[in-house]
């Protein structure tokens, strides 16, 4: 016990250094997303080698895994360390160690089932969902992982399956319910610990089935989370604006998880005109699918090198500005999202995934000097001409609302209860994978050709 004590301790340490005035965390991701990059390029075959082992996984003469008991053993994907693809291993863990979120007791991934808090339950899960987020964690550079959990982690927000224990005091579910909801990270796994709070039933139809698939249940909570958490950040949830008011929302990346959830809330919650922008022709489609009013492509202007944001402007209309844009691209278009807000209008950033680089697995040198370029171009906001102008910027990361209990079940209970079980909210569009596919799934959502969710099953 005093090992661990003087563990954290030097790890709390080590999080609050600074060498040349930068978090030392980030520059030890940066050394290790160089070296992964170096030996992926130069020296393919020596990869295994930057690989840690996880502390609990099996080996393969241990007992539990020659025993006929294996497959319960609990399989989940484990990084070691910041680095490439091949951080992303498939490991069986010890007899009794199941994966958690960093709100179940301390911050390790791991814990002995033995350990179940009265209010907390144990997942048989059956599907989780990939975010772009969980690309960040592996590099080393999502900010709630490094400062709750660190290394090795069990990245993943969402899951769905089959309640297997239930805690003491959860009265709401119980042993065989076919559930879905959000852990603080470990979700992708096939056995997770999750306070019963952050978890709904899977609606049922009037014949008793489910109304949704597990890998459909999987692609929801986090994206309608934080699409619903925007929409009250910019007004509209859960007391929508006057009908007289300019209710004009613009939605950058609207053909993505959080996007589409976006576009589809905002018809229901009566905004309009909901105006979405895509990144490439091939999503223009899905975008009208989803019930955008005007859908921006961006590569099919560029072709005709007609200007983005007057296409925008005029899409606006009857009003001449937006009430809200929702903004998760970053660099490349936040100035101009707050340059075409009305008066009252306001942005809302949950992401900045154009300061990233796209399509790219393991950070090369020039990968990382061309982000350190890009965050240096990131706007700041005068909150003089903030009042004067009366606009705002508002942004928010749902990794961190640990404590926000009674918000996240007013939205859960929203999301679910009115919507899902009304019909009213259909799952975004899904590309369904296996488990073991992990390496394909973040290529693919990193490529920006993604379209909805990318979901994979255990």
């Amino acid at each position: 016990q005093n090992q661990t004590i003087v563990t954290k301790t030097v790890d709390t340490e080590r999080k609050n250094m600074k060498v040349f005035g930068q978090d030392v965390e980030v520059l030890l991701a940066m050394w290790a997303n160089i070296v992964s990059w170096f030996v992926t390029t130069f020296f393919p075959s020596y990869l295994p080698k930057l690989v840690p082992p996880c502390e609990f996984e099996v080996n393969a003469d241990d007992d539990d895994v020659s025993s006929s008991s294996s497959l319960d053993l609990t399989k989940c994907i484990s990084i070691g360390h910041a680095g490439g693809l091949e951080q992303l291993r498939i490991v069986r863990l010890r007899k009794g160690i199941v994966t958690k979120g960093y709100n179940v007791k301390d911050g390790s991934p791991f814990i002995d089932e033995k350990e179940l808090p009265p209010d907390c339950i144990i997942l048989k899960n059956h599907a989780f969902s990939v975010n772009y987020a969980d690309c960040a964690i592996r590099w080393g550079l999502y900010e709630s992982a490094k400062q709750y959990v660190g290394w090795p982690i069990c990245p993943g927000f969402d899951v769905a399956g089959v309640v297997e224990t239930v805690g003491s005091e959860c009265h709401n579910l119980k042993v065989g319910d076919h559930v879905f909801g959000c852990s603080l990270f470990g979700a992708y796994s096939s056995r997770v610990m999750i306070p019963e709070i952050q978890l709904r039933k899977i609606p049922t139809n009037s014949s008793g089935s489910d109304m949704l698939t597990f890998a459909q249940a999987a692609s929801l909570p986090a994206v309608a989370l934080t699409a619903l958490y925007a929409l009250m950040l910019g007004g509209h949830y859960p007391t929508p604006a006057p009908p007289s008011l300019n209710k004009a929302i613009l939605i950058h990346s609207c053909a993505g998880g959080v996007g589409s959830m976006l576009v589809r809330m905002s018809k229901l919650l009566g905004l309009g005109p909901v105006v979405g922008v895509v990144g490439r022709t091939s999503k223009v489609e899905a975008a009208k699918a989803l019930g955008c009013d005007v859908v921006i492509d961006k590569q099919s202007l560029s072709t005709t090198k007609e200007d983005l944001w007057q296409a925008i402007k005029e899409a606006a209309s009857p009003y001449s500005n937006y009430k809200t844009v929702m903004d998760a691209n970053g660099v490349s278009t936040l100035q101009e999202s707050y340059n075409h807000l009305c008066p009252t209008g306001r942005v809302v950033v949950f992401g900045f995934h154009s300061n990233l680089p796209l399509g790219i697995a393991a950070l090369s040198p020039w990968q990382w000097i061309g982000m350190a370029q890009r965050a240096s171009k990131l706007p700041k906001f005068d909150p003089m001409d903030m009042v004067t102008s009366n606009k705002a910027v508002l942004g928010f990361n749902l990794s961190f609302f640990s404590e926000e209990k009674e918000l996240v079940t007013q939205m859960l209970d929203e999301i679910v209860e009115t919507w899902i079980k009304g019909g009213k909210l259909p799952c975004p569009r899904i590309t369904e994978m296996e488990m073991e596919r992990i390496g394909e799934a973040h290529e693919l959502i990193m490529s920006g050709q993604s379209v909805g969710k990318i979901v994979l099953t255990i």
